[in-house]
């Protein structure tokens, strides 16, 4: 795995037209409850992996498969979301004027990714009444919309443009799924599922699945598969329409896995692709870390270092002895600098 530039820079997208989605949904109304009390002023999804903030990574996926919107749904002390993806001209002509050109370029990155656009959820509804709201961005002629949840980094990219050729091929909407341990199911939505039609060339793809129904966070022995849903959804238009008609599921909320059972249960096709890869989940601290260690470890200028650290430390455990004598040292450095 590379950074998430190099990844986003390689991923390409060969799906268009009325199966790729021009606007992608980013639900970000969240309170971030678990990264309290960081998250009283600065909202989670701008919390950076390694330098990157997760929405960041989220917008250039988004760009990479092919999509033209970014609509951010925020709560209204949520501000601060779209304010990463505004022009800083001042900030950027201080950094250059001090000669930190790469700085001022990773600054201006966001603004330049991709269009955003924003719409408020007042209150918090549900995942399903979240993407709701953000039905007035769209165009009329928009036939899909795509949803990502800030969330999940699912790698490696390319997930999203799967997804539209597999819309492209069986219409309807596409979910992405993951293959887990069963004994590690308990905490997803698991999708029950069966082979389905042949395509135009008269075979399937081993990646693709029809979708008979969800059920969520089943106990293992319960669950109908080993394939659980992760955040990148491809959703057809006939969405809004289903969103309009469910109940308020648990915890008085509208669940966008509801709006899907409904839409399977009136014949509307839905598949899964199969990602032969895997999940970081930046909405918990234990997941967060992971996916800077991960990155890291991989970063042109802080892997290195960072391995060095880790093979220094890790075989240390808990002592509370331990000193990085590099670490120390750098600290040293800077301090007389």
């Amino acid at each position: 795995m590379t950074t998430p530039h190099d990844a986003l820079d390689n991923a390409g997208s060969d799906a268009t037209g009325r199966d790729a989605a021009r606007t992608v949904i980013v639900p970000a109304a969240g309170m971030g409850t678990r990264f309290l009390p960081a998250t009283k002023t600065v909202p989670k999804e701008l919390l950076p992996v390694v330098d990157t903030p997760g929405i960041e990574m989220i917008a250039e996926e988004a760009a990479a498969a092919g999509a033209s919107r970014l609509a951010v749904v925020t709560a209204p002390s949520k501000d601060g979301v779209l304010g990463h993806f505004k022009p800083r001209p001042d900030l950027e002509e201080t950094l250059r004027e001090r000669g930190k050109d790469d700085i001022a370029d990773k600054v201006n990155r966001a603004p330049e990714v991709i269009a955003v656009e924003g719409v408020v959820q007042e209150k918090p509804l549900g995942l399903g009444h979240a993407v709701l709201v953000a039905e007035e961005l769209l165009d009329d002629d928009e036939e899909a919309v795509a949803v990502m949840l800030p969330d999940d980094l699912v790698l490696p990219l390319g997930v999203m443009e799967r997804m539209a050729a597999v819309r492209a091929e069986y219409g309807g909407s596409v979910l992405c799924a993951l293959e887990l341990p069963r004994e590690d199911v308990f905490n997803y939505g698991v999708f029950d599922i069966e082979e389905p039609e042949e395509g135009a060339d008269g075979t399937t793809a081993a990646d693709v699945k029809r979708v008979r129904g969800m059920v969520e966070k089943p106990a293992p022995e319960e669950a109908p598969s080993t394939f659980v849903a992760v955040g990148r959804y491809l959703l057809d238009r006939a969405i809004f329409d289903a969103l309009r008609r469910i109940d308020r599921g648990k915890g008085g909320e509208y669940q966008l896995t509801d709006a899907i059972e409904l839409l399977i249960r009136e014949g509307h096709p839905v598949h899964i692709v199969i990602h032969d890869g895997f999940r970081h989940d930046l909405g918990n601290p234990g997941g967060f870390i992971k996916a800077c260690v991960d990155f890291g470890l991989r970063h042109p200028a802080y892997g290195k270092s960072l391995r060095r650290y880790l093979e220094r430390r890790l075989p240390q455990a808990d002592s509370p002895d331990f000193c990085d004598e590099e670490s120390a040292a750098g600290a040293k450095g800077a301090g007389e600098a």
